[in-house]
């Protein structure tokens, strides 16, 4: 039997019950990270406007940090929460309602060509967490370009009213970032949610036996998502602070 925290369902999650299983529904290395890819979409603009940054943040907050995670723990409960279901599509229906009150914000705001944004983000949102169609949207290709470029290119264009060549390539770099995130994290999730016990051991050449367990094949991925995770707002920072902001 593992420690408590070998036996959670994710490094980050806290112990089951009550508000915990709040904090653990939003992720929130997970989240974070992926809010910088708006920072980054929106630093990519020759001139960065705060107030739609701003907006942008709170619209990937409601639809990705809440709603997509409280549609992802209905489907299967991951996290094993105890949270009740119709508060789970309550956080689900508010997140992206709140979302698409941005969107149409936006769309008034800076250009109609936004509302290209709104349906793509919802159905992305409902068919990666729901694994509509028998999952095909639930695919590390879906999850690089969801959770990756999709980000970068709607806070890009809330800037400018455009697609640059800046941004749509520092989408794609931020998609080959989340396939590589989605690649470490998929066997920790196994293992973690899936994986009674491991057991065997790895033989070095002098003969020397090392033990394996659940901890020591998880250990770098979780150890390197949690590098990647401090990393990727770091660079947002870094990218916001070189831009002219008003």
């Amino acid at each position: 039997m593992g420690s408590p925290a070998e036996d959670r369902p994710a490094f980050y999650a806290l112990r089951g019950g009550g508000w915990r299983d709040y904090w653990s529904l939003l992720h929130p290395p997970y989240t974070v990270w992926h809010l910088s890819y708006v920072v980054i979409g929106a630093s990519l603009a020759p001139h960065v406007s705060i107030a739609w940054l701003g907006e942008t943040l709170l619209a990937f907050l409601l639809a990705m940090g809440i709603a997509a995670h409280a549609l992802d723990e209905l489907h299967g409960r991951p996290l094993g929460s105890a949270i009740p279901s119709r508060v789970l599509i309550g956080l689900a229906v508010v997140g992206l309602a709140g979302a698409v009150a941005l969107g149409v914000h936006g769309m008034i705001e800076v250009s109609p060509w936004l509302g290209v944004f709104i349906p793509v983000g919802g159905f992305l949102v409902v068919a990666y967490n729901l694994e509509l169609v028998g999952g095909r949207f639930h695919s590390d290709a879906w999850f690089a370009l969801a959770w990756g470029a999709f980000p970068v290119l709607t806070a890009g264009f809330a800037q400018t009213g455009r697609l640059t060549i800046p941004i749509v390539l520092g989408a794609a770099a931020c998609a080959a970032i989340s396939a590589a995130q989605r690649t470490l994290s998929t066997p920790v999730r196994h293992l973690r949610r899936r994986v009674s016990s491991v057991s065997g051991e790895i033989v070095q050449r002098d003969g020397t036996a090392v033990p394996i367990d659940a901890a020591t094949i998880r250990g770098p991925s979780e150890v390197a998502l949690r590098w990647m995770s401090i990393a990727m707002p770091v660079v947002a920072a870094a990218l916001l602070a070189s831009r002219p902001i008003g």
